[in-house]
Order: C-alpha cells, then sequence, then structure tokens
C-alpha cells in the first residue's frame, strides 16, 4: 500500500484534502512503478489541489498519518467547480524518483533501478505506476529533487522561444519573471541571443534578475514604469509577452507600450495604429481580477490563453528536441531551486498551505514523499 493525496470538492460547498491508501500497482508491459521521491508545487498544481477554496477557512481533523484538511468555497464560485463535485482527484503534474518496478517490455525493463523523471498528474503520492514513455533517465549523478521539476518550468520556458519563432517575433515580454521559470527563461535567451524584456514587482525581484545577467527589467511598482517599458520596447522590437498574472492592467499596459514603441519607430503616421501585430499570451492567473483592456492599443493586437501541454502536442516528435535540451542543461540552465522541503502530511497542514498558497516569487516547496 502507498499513499496519494486527494482533493475533493463536495455538494455541501466543501473542498477537502485527505491522504488515501491506495494498492501498490502493477505494472503493465509497458510501464513502471516509480516510488515517487520529489514533487513540486506549481502553480498549476494550485489549481487543482485548492480549486476555489478560501484558504483562510482551513479547518484540520483526521489523524496523524491520515491528516484531512477542509476549506469553505464561497458560494458564488461553485458553479465553477461544479465538474468537480464528488470526484477524488489525485494531484501533482510532474516528479522524479526510482523505478522500482517495471513491466516486461524492453523500453519498461531498460528503466529498472533508474532515477527517473515523469510527468502525467497524481505525482503527490508514494508510488505511481505510467508509461515508461513518460519518464526520462536523469543523467548520471542527479538526484531526485534536481529531476522533480524537468517538466512544466523548462518546457514552458523553451516553448515561449518557440511560438516567438514560428509566429515571426524576434523578442519576448515576460511577467512575473523572477520566478524559478522566469530566471530560467532568462537564462535561455541569454544563451541563445535573444532579446527578453522581464517585468517585475519590486526592486528584489529586478536584483534577482540583475544578479544572473538580465538586461531589460522594468519594475511595475516604479513610478517611470510605463516609460521604461516603452524604452526596453522600442529597443528591443519585442511584440510577443506571455503574462503570468492574468487579471488587472498589466496585459493591456504592455500591449499599450508595444503600440507606443512601434509608433515611435514608424516612419510615417497612421491614425488606425501600428499594423504590426502585437500579442499577449496569459498562461497564469496570479491575478484572478478581469483582465483590463484600456484605449491606445492600435488595432493589430490579440490576447489569448496558452498552455504548455497542447504546444507540446502541436510540435509532435519535435518535443523531444525541447526534454533532450533539458537533460543537457539540468544543473545550469534548468536548475530548480527549493526553498522548503516537506512530507505529505505536511502538505495538508494549514499553515504550510497557507505558505505555499501565496505563490511568492523566490518561494518554491518541495514535496517528498518519503520523509517521515
Amino acid at each position: 500500500m502507498g499513499l496519494e493525496l486527494r482533493s475533493l470538492v463536495k455538494e455541501s460547498g466543501e473542498l477537502e484534502l485527505s491522504l488515501v491508501d491506495v494498492p501498490m500497482p502493477e505494472p503493465k508491459p509497458d510501464q513502471v512503478v516509480v516510488r515517487v521521491e520529489a514533487t513540486p508545487i506549481n502553480p498549476s498544481d494550485l489549481g487543482l489541489l485548492l480549486g476555489a477554496a478560501d484558504v483562510s477557512t482551513a479547518r484540520a481533523s483526521g489523524t496523524a498519518t491520515h491528516p484531512v484538511t477542509t476549506f469553505r468555497i464561497p458560494e458564488q464560485m461553485m458553479r465553477a467547480m461544479a465538474p468537480r463535485v464528488g470526484q477524488s482527484m489525485p494531484v501533482g503534474n510532474e516528479g522524479a524518483g526510482v523505478v522500482v518496478k517495471a513491466g516486461s517490455s524492453p523500453e519498461a525493463q531498460a528503466l529498472l533501478g533508474k532515477t527517473v523523471t515523469m510527468i502525467g498528474g497524481a505525482m503527490y503520492a508514494e508510488y505511481r505506476c505510467l508509461r515508461a514513455a513518460d519518464c526520462m533517465a536523469l543523467p548520471e549523478g542527479a538526484t531526485p529533487a534536481d529531476g522533480a521539476s524537468c517538466f512544466v518550468n523548462p518546457l514552458t520556458a523553451l516553448s515561449m522561444v518557440e511560438v516567438m519563432k514560428r509566429e515571426g517575433h524576434t523578442a519576448l515580454v515576460h511577467t512575473a519573471a523572477a520566478s524559478n521559470l522566469g530566471q530560467m527563461l532568462n537564462k535561455i535567451c541569454i544563451k541563445d541571443g535573444v532579446p527578453l524584456v522581464n517585468i517585475v514587482r519590486s526592486p528584489e525581484q529586478a536584483k534577482i534578475l540583475r544578479d544572473i545577467g538580465a538586461k531589460y527589467i522594468c519594475d511595475s511598482s516604479a513610478p517611470d514604469f510605463m516609460d521604461r517599458l516603452v524604452d526596453a520596447l522600442a529597443e528591443t522590437g519585442a511584440t510577443l509577452a506571455f503574462d503570468a498574472i492574468g487579471g488587472g492592467k498589466l496585459a493591456g499596459q504592455i500591449l499599450t507600450a508595444m503600440e507606443i514603441a512601434a509608433n515611435r519607430n514608424a516612419k510615417e503616421y497612421s491614425r488606425y495604429g501600428s499594423t504590426v501585430h502585437k500579442q499577449v499570451y496569459i498562461y497564469g492567473r496570479l491575478d484572478t481580477r478581469p483582465t483590463e483592456l484600456g484605449a491606445g492599443l492600435g488595432m493589430a493586437w490579440g490576447v489569448g490563453g496558452w498552455l504548455l501541454t497542447p504546444f507540446l502536442i502541436k510540435l509532435g516528435p519535435d518535443a523531444m528536441r525541447l526534454r533532450q535540451r533539458v537533460m543537457d542543461e539540468l544543473k545550469t540552465t534548468f536548475a530548480s531551486h527549493y526553498t522548503r522541503e516537506i512530507s505529505l502530511t505536511e502538505a495538508l497542514q494549514p499553515a504550510i498551505i497557507e505558505a505555499y498558497n501565496r505563490r511568492a516569487t523566490g518561494e518554491k516547496f518541495l514535496i517528498v514523499p518519503t520523509k517521515a
């Protein structure tokens, strides 16, 4: 038997987190069983883990080995949670561990005893059974912690550059840019010679990026933020942005600044604005308010949502090129840093939940299911 973390939305308007006992899985020929030794808490995990729960209403119960934490869901949010009602859902997009059982196929047998990184959901557990094709053996000397975050952040950062090239842009803008993902994106862009405009929310975050060599950094808390953003966009020619904030005015400010920068470089005036297409992709919702777009955007612009998995499917076999680069630069470009390691039971403690739900820049939690 092994423990697995579950998230359940109840008809009563509550969300319940619990640890349940599940049988040790038996792999099919093309599958392996991995003892999970490290799995990160990403913002993309929190959407499933906590849903629309009001974290301040946490109520702990259960036992020391099988804790239960319950939250109220605001009444107005229950409609959005309706498809989840009554479903006990496993959580955790990615992780790493040691293969302890393998199916009969050569691909599965080749991974037996290896430390692997993996993706496929349900990683907040002691054991995970999945296809051998969804695992990659880590380089010699790499630990599970090194490989735990091999997929979501690294492949997202690499895919942003891929989107830029495929859509005909020549530079990028990124928000919440001092995050683990943002730091990876800076290292990629510095190495590949891609101009990158970073938007952060404080001088402390700006320093994080300066220290790793970032050139264009705009602090949205500074009084001259828009002036500095326009200058950076005019210099780089960036017309594509990936926005992790989502709500509020920032996406609109980016499009406005892009339009001002484009007009600054225009050879003749047009009353309709620039003909250069400006695009913002929202890939996160750190701000859950509605997205606000003001005037002055010109006539050639777009705002849309963007997710990693559909893009990787679109890439097809070419996605392996990105995965291989992650393995090759695992301890350099794609190194992840964790501020705290917690056990499965600690992941259900209200005070710890409040801490990782803050999603603070520079703070990243790692669940270690083997931790007592």
